[in-house]
């Protein structure tokens, strides 16, 4: 099984400095690991650290302590010039295309712009083909090449974006909320693209969101995360079907209901303020909005352990 893990996090930290001696903890001690063709559901609140975790993996922010291992090889510590060929094959979908797109480019300009940064096109009719066949790819009518982004809807903006990441082939994708700024029509759309892609090209995503009815229908495996750490990581299947933290509890009780027979389900209302993420205290970060929370739960931080076979939970109440 090992030699199919693409992408794994080891212990991954990322502290920002807040004032003179202070430090944010954004990342803190996150581990999974992800196979090729698969992918990774990140969810939780604003603010708990999923945005900055994909970030982190492709680089774009350096890491505090810890290592992202990508394909056998430790990136963590890779200079500008040797991550360039690897950031070839690492990409982001980012969550507002109107903010990632260059206004004044074209949607052909936008898209060739990476062919042209890695010269991966020998002659101008090659770099023609290609941008065609990208934008055949994601649905894209080739009227809209000379088009600009702010002529477009948000769905075919979000299919620039993805046009964009896919212009070098790569094996790895970081989905940033990719459809939470879009119509509910239009999100299945992209959701079914993304899908698409990833059966025809052998894609591995990791897809951020705080939307948990969009993340069983896309991932594999997902990752719950509360103020930089991870509370609980299994299968779509089994998080959905046996929620072991409280916390994971809750928000799947605040799912919406379309069936009007189960309405009338308890929804857990999670109490209390978020705790700052700002040099955190020893102990469970949720205990102070946690209903079980016990003496332990404030002076001893959980450690995810395995409660089932690829289940794993970070919550002292596995231990009893």
């Amino acid at each position: 099984m090992e030699e199919k893990i693409l992408i794994e996090a080891k212990n991954l930290k990322k502290y920002f400095k807040v004032g003179a001696s202070s430090q944010l903890h954004a990342v803190d001690g996150v581990n999974f690991k992800i196979r090729r063709g698969t992918t990774l559901g990140v969810v939780g609140e604003s603010g708990c650290g999923k945005s900055t975790l994909g970030r982190l993996l492709l680089r774009l922010y350096d890491v505090t302590d810890g290592q992202i291992i990508y394909d056998g090889t430790d990136i963590t510590k890779l200079n500008a010039k040797e991550l360039k060929p690897i950031r070839a094959r690492m990409q982001m979908i980012f969550q507002d295309p109107s903010g990632s797109l260059d206004p004044r480019k074209s949607v052909k300009e936008l898209i060739g712009e990476p062919l042209k940064i890695y010269k991966a096109c020998k002659n101008r009719d090659e770099y023609d083909a290609r941008i065609a066949e990208i934008m055949e790819t994601v649905g894209l009518d080739e009227r809209y090449a000379e088009s600009f982004s702010h002529e477009l809807d948000g769905g075919r903006r979000q299919r620039v974006g993805i046009a964009r990441a896919l212009a070098l082939n790569p094996k790895f994708i970081v989905c940033d909320e990719p459809v939470s700024a879009l119509d509910v029509s239009i999100q299945a759309q992209i959701l079914n693209l993304l899908m698409d892609l990833q059966d025809e090209m052998g894609l591995t995503y990791m897809f951020v969101t705080h939307d948990l009815s969009v993340v069983k229908h896309i991932s594999n495996n997902i990752m719950v995360m509360y103020l930089g750490q991870c509370l609980e990581l299994t299968s779509s299947d089994e998080l959905f079907e046996n929620p072991v933290h409280p916390y994971t509890q809750a928000l799947l009780s605040a799912i919406p209901e379309p069936d009007i027979s189960m309405r009338n389900k308890e929804i857990k209302v999670i109490k209390g303020e978020v705790v700052s993420p700002v040099d955190p205290k020893p102990g469970c970060r949720f205990a102070a909005r946690c209903e079980h929370c016990h003496e332990r739960c404030l002076q001893e931080a959980p450690v995810l352990k395995e409660v089932s076979p690829g289940h794993l939970v970070a919550c002292h109440l596995c231990d009893k």
